[in-house]
């Protein structure tokens, strides 16, 4: 946490980074997230759970408010109790702070559920771009149906080229 707070500006001088005035300021942030884990700033990271690994790794990359939070994948190792605690702290973070978010995900649910703005991608094309009074009409369903057509067409593609390599090849 003493590291990544001072992103983006000049290196600090390591024999300060985790002084007493860094430390109480890092265990007030910690203390925000609700789970107790002010009290084990000492703990390696490797030692708490997943949720709250994911926790404090959103808290690290918001010391500093990025221009844009990235945000890949970031609940699909955990649970679903621990990837719907991270994904209500990962929005009241974004609203409180005021983020520009772009969440990698393949949960339809959390797509149609979260932010402004959805946008299916395959073979790195935008197919599907979904915003305003679309996207708050949209549902799982739909993405989920549009997600089959297109493994459809590929299926439909490999099996095509399969046939005319063995019919000419």
């Amino acid at each position: 946490m003493a590291l990544a707070a001072p992103r983006g500006r000049r290196w600090p001088d390591l024999r300060r980074a985790l002084s007493r005035s860094r430390r109480e300021a890092i265990a007030e942030r910690v203390r925000e997230l609700g789970m107790g884990l002010e009290d084990r700033l000492d703990t390696p990271i490797g030692a708490l759970s997943g949720g709250q690994r994911q926790a404090v790794t959103l808290l690290m990359a918001t010391l500093v408010s990025p221009r844009i939070l990235l945000l890949d994948e970031h609940t699909a190792a955990l649970d679903p109790k621990s990837a719907e605690m991270v994904l209500a702290l990962t929005e009241e973070m974004v609203r409180k702070l005021a983020l520009t978010t772009l969440m990698v995900t393949h949960s339809m649910a959390h797509a149609v559920r979260l932010g402004d703005r959805v946008l299916m991608m395959h073979r790195g094309k935008v197919v599907r771009d979904y915003r305003g009074s679309r996207k708050r009409r949209l549902r799982a369903e739909e993405l989920l149906d549009y997600f089959n057509e297109l493994r459809n067409e590929d299926l439909l593609d490999e099996s095509a080229a399969g046939m005319l390599e063995r019919m000419y090849l």
